[in-house]
């Protein structure tokens, strides 16, 4: 397999959908899987061999479309038609008005703010491109940008585009992608590895699994870029076996690519070799953490371990290995296809690019989409999420259980790394929950702080002790048993906690609290001083007057 091969396969793909002038693509992704959407697809192929249209219309099942409350999704790539929460029923005067009158009433305009306030990097062939097939990806220019790393670029002009990009991680931490490759680059080694960390285990969170399950190959794409950058020849995708629909289509890809020569030996006719195997996860949270991820890989109990070392210079089986999430390496191919310059035009001056976000809790359209880093929270959640009538927005809670929540007077923030850590949040992966007027935030700083004391490794005190002791005083907080003292404890655990602990998942527990103490302190004074919920959702006796 070489250029010219890639060519034909991308020749012969247009020539079939030219041939088929309308295109029925129906969201096999996991939300649209959950409502059916098998049995839909099924539906459209049926009836357009009974209507004899076999010849003209093409149906093909896609990646997510974003729009999960709506699932569902159907579009019409060739009439630009995006339909919702369709049913089998639905079908016959679909198809009835290809190329005809569209079926208005099930039409979710295109024009919409969640769909024209989105710039799509990473899910720009999300909707289009069939997961299950090469060749689908290829003729969409998939791999076009690996062929010009190999053929055109030395490995350090890979790493000096993605430099210039100004890429940061998008696993949480947002450290610049270019200075990790480089140091890995730079680092000796008999061997090196490239590990993608697909252990996205944040409640809300959907993004990598959405990526692995609509788009493998840019993934694909992206390590193999990563690893002819770097000097790797060995790769592992750490994903979690919870996520069955993510890792068929990624073991789907991983073999299509092989079989066309684009992973394995010879990658693309050149003398650069690189595999990939998939090592699943058991869900723990803490294997999010990079070292318990390489100890995990390693076949050992998945515990962090004090740095440094850096697995850059010493991670698997003490090799050099560069670590990185999935949403970051899916940035790579549009940014060696078009150029780092291209890319660091979008997004701020510290915060490059775009990010993806999974909409999840009191919104109206909860799902997934990507817009440029320095979007306020307020254009993010009203003009994209909305906020459904009658219910007034209280908190948005950005960056999982790691982040915080954020009140509705600084929704005029800009999302990016820096602006978000002021208010003391996050940006973590992406998970970004909306709250509003029935929520309790005490009870929802339990709910994080319950979250992170049950995913503790139990490997160093800090973390084992101190998310379990403040678990207890929030839930006698809650449950109207708590005395000032126990707030003034509260807070001296918090910053025991953020301080001392071994690794990330113990520095950051203590977010959620510190968070909505600053904000809604009123709320937890209300719950010791006079034992009463303001939001009513825990259940206390009041305090006689």
């Amino acid at each position: 397999m070489n250029g010219e091969d890639l060519a034909r396969i991308t020749d012969e793909e247009h020539r079939i959908k030219k041939s088929q002038p309308h295109q029925v693509h129906v969201c096999v992704a996991a939300a649209c899987l959950s409502a059916h959407s098998e049995g839909l697809k099924e539906a459209f192929v049926k009836e357009i061999k009974r209507k004899g249209m076999e010849h003209e219309c093409k149906v093909k099942g896609v990646g997510c479309l974003g729009l999960c409350a709506h699932a569902p999704l159907v579009s019409v790539e060739s009439e630009g038609v995006l339909y919702r929460n369709v049913t089998a029923q639905d079908v016959p005067r679909i198809v009835e008005g290809l190329g005809k009158e569209p079926a208005k009433d099930l039409q979710e305009p295109l024009n919409a703010p969640f769909f024209s306030r989105q710039y799509k990097v990473v899910l720009d062939n999300c909707g289009r491109v069939d997961p299950e097939r090469i060749e689908d990806y290829v003729s969409l220019g998939g791999y076009s940008a690996l062929l010009k790393a190999l053929n055109e670029m030395r490995p350090t002009e890979v790493i000096e585009q993605v430099t210039r990009s100004g890429l940061r991680g998008r696993g949480g931490a947002g450290y610049p992608t270019g200075l990790k490759w480089s140091t890995v680059s730079k680092a000796l080694g008999a061997r090196k590895f490239v590990v993608c960390n697909a252990d996205e285990g944040d409640p809300g969170a959907f993004m990598d699994r959405t990526i692995l399950a609509s788009d493998p190959h840019k993934v694909l794409e992206g390590m193999t870029i990563a690893a002819y950058a770097v000097g790797a020849s060995e790769g592992y995708i750490y994903v979690r076996a919870e996520y069955p629909l993510a890792v068929k289509r990624l073991k789907t890809a991983i073999h299509q690519a092989e079989r066309l020569g684009i992973l394995g030996k010879n990658i693309l006719g050149t003398e650069f070799n690189f595999s990939i195997e998939i090592r699943l996860g058991a869900g723990a949270f803490v294997c999010g953490e990079e070292t318990a991820l390489l100890a995990s890989i390693e076949g050992r109990r998945g515990t962090p371990r004090p740095r440094p070392p850096y697995p850059a210079e010493s991670g698997l089986w003490n090799m050099p290995t560069l670590i990185n999430n999935v949403e970051t390496y899916a940035h790579v191919p549009r940014i060696i296809k078009e150029g780092g310059d291209w890319y660091a035009k979008l997004g701020t001056e510290k915060s490059k690019g775009t990010k993806m976000f999974a909409l999840a809790g009191r919104v109206t359209n909860t799902g997934l989409i990507e817009v440029p880093m320095g979007m306020t929270l307020r254009e993010i959640i009203f003009d994209i999420g909305g906020i459904p009538e009658g219910h007034q927005f209280k908190a948005v809670q950005t960056g999982g259980p790691s982040g915080g929540c954020v009140p509705e007077q600084h929704l005029d923030t800009p999302v990016d790394y820096e602006s978000l850590a002021k208010l003391g949040s996050i940006m973590g992966s992406g998970g970004m929950i909306v709250m509003d007027e029935t929520s309790c935030m005490v009870d929802v700083a339990k709910y994080f702080m319950d979250f992170c004391k049950s995913e503790s490794c139990g490997k160093c005190i800090p973390c084992r002790v101190g998310t379990a002791h403040m678990h207890d005083i929030l839930t006698k907080i809650t449950n109207g048993d708590a005395t000032m003292n126990d707030l003034s404890t509260l807070e001296e655990l918090c910053d025991v906690v953020r301080n001392t602990s071994l690794c990330g998942l113990g520095q950051t527990a203590p977010n959620s609290i510190l968070s909505t103490l600053r904000y809604f302190r009123d709320e937890y004074l209300a719950h010791i001083q006079h034992r009463r919920c303001p939001a009513g959702v825990c259940k206390m006796q009041e305090e006689s007057a």
